[in-house]
């Protein structure tokens, strides 16, 4: 057995054995903690919590290890409840494209964007994909993240889609980290169904979701609810389609115009709505009365100069805001969540506080992980990161080209 101190903590963070497993409007604005604290670990679960002035007896464990954490700030690690991370290569032509003035949209009409992904994977087999895939993860983990979500998605096919989920299957099997994996088969029309959009469904429904099963590859199920892509009708069958294959709906929508698809992805159960640069007075509504959480994704904004996320306005309103990374290679070339928080607080007028909320109870609730992730209690393993010295937890947010995080433990 592995049994690890810590102490001389400057602040253990989102600890207690009270946190919600969602966060929602006011609650967002306060992170519990003690300050000169210890935290002991047995195999990565939590034994033992509490000021260093109550820490009498720890000390007195066997093959014990200590890790002296004065100074610094100890935490759950993140959650990135969005990420397109399996991949074949990069697509930096495209970021000059922008540069030049092309929209995202104009990008992908002429072969860009996600079927230009979907080519490039197409031509690379399982295991350079999974090598590839392995680096981004453990380049994920230096970061501070502890649970990733990854989408198919760039296959657009039965074979490609097959191949990126058991790549996917595999990170969960090797990472050392939790690792959900959704099914994205309706990211895009594939270039000889775009006019014959009931053909690809046909075969979403019919061949990948029952493959997809045999081989239990899922977790979720996702969709691109967007105007040139599929409409709210195509989404509510396929959506229906996959929860009869036992796979809760993540939904892309509302990234570039408000077509009601946040209302019909509630309904049908969905347990994020993911992006959100647009959004109207019926949307909020709707999410008021519902266990949907919003998924934000700021980066993604930033890179390719699409609005923010009214984050802001949600919260106001009440409601809970998960934060992730979107890394993909065609508009958010980064899984660096502390650059997330950083923007949160920046464009989106977030206190450190709420972001770090949101990158951790919240996030973790977004990828189906409240029982495990996002908190520090008794009797939990979620992984716990241990800052460099700094002289305050804003200041990760502050210094955003620097890297904080010192120590992972799993």
């Amino acid at each position: 057995m592995k049994k690890i101190l810590i102490k001389n903590i400057k602040a253990l963070l989102q600890v207690g054995e009270e946190i919600p497993a969602v966060l929602r409007g006011k609650q967002m604005s306060s992170i519990p903690q003690i300050e000169n604290a210890f935290l002991a670990l047995e195999d990565g679960e939590v034994v033992a919590y509490g000021s260093m002035d109550d820490w009498e007896g720890i000390s007195d464990w066997r093959d014990l290890e200590i890790i002296d954490a004065d100074g610094k700030y100890v935490l759950p690690a993140f959650c990135d409840s969005h990420t397109h991370l399996v991949f074949a290569k990069s697509r930096e032509e495209e970021f000059v494209d922008r540069i030049s003035g092309l929209t995202y949209e104009e990008i992908a009409s002429k072969g860009g964007g996600i079927l230009n992904s979907a080519r490039r994977l197409g031509e690379m087999s399982e295991e350079e994909l999974f090598e590839q895939a392995t680096k981004r993860v453990n380049l994920l983990k230096s970061y501070g993240t502890g649970a990733i979500e990854i989408k198919s998605g760039y296959g657009l096919s039965l074979k490609a889609e097959l191949k990126m989920l058991r790549v996917i299957k595999r990170l969960k099997e090797t990472s050392g980290i939790a690792i959900k994996a959704t099914f994205l088969g309706a990211h895009a029309f594939p270039i000889e169904y775009k006019e014959n959009h009931r053909g690809y469904i046909d075969i979403i429904i019919n061949e990948m979701l029952p493959a997809i099963e045999k081989e239990n590859l899922a977790d979720y199920i996702d969709i691109f609810c967007e105007r040139n892509y599929f409409s709210i009708e195509e989404m509510e069958e396929i959506l229906t389609a996959g929860k009869k294959y036992g796979l809760q709906a993540k939904v892309h929508v509302n990234q570039f115009t408000v077509m009601g698809g946040i209302k019909k992805a509630i309904e049908l159960g969905a347990l994020s709505v993911d992006h959100l640069e647009e959004i109207s007075e019926e949307d909020i509504l709707a999410l008021k009365s519902s266990t949907t959480i919003p998924t934000l994704l700021p980066s993604c904004s930033h890179f390719i100069g699409i609005p923010f996320g009214d984050a802001r306005r949600l919260i106001d309103n009440g409601l809970p805001v998960s934060l992730a990374s979107d890394f993909n290679p065609g508009t958010t070339p980064s899984g660096n969540l502390g650059f997330v928080w950083s923007l949160a607080c920046v464009k989106m007028k977030l206190t450190p506080e709420e972001a770090l909320n949101a990158l951790t109870v919240n996030a973790a609730y977004a990828m189906g992980l409240s029982e495990t992730h996002g908190k520090i209690a008794l009797g939990r393993k979620s992984p716990i990161l241990i800052t460099k010295e700094i002289p305050s937890i804003a200041y990760i947010p502050y210094a955003f080209g620097d890297q904080h995080i010192e120590q992972m433990i799993y």
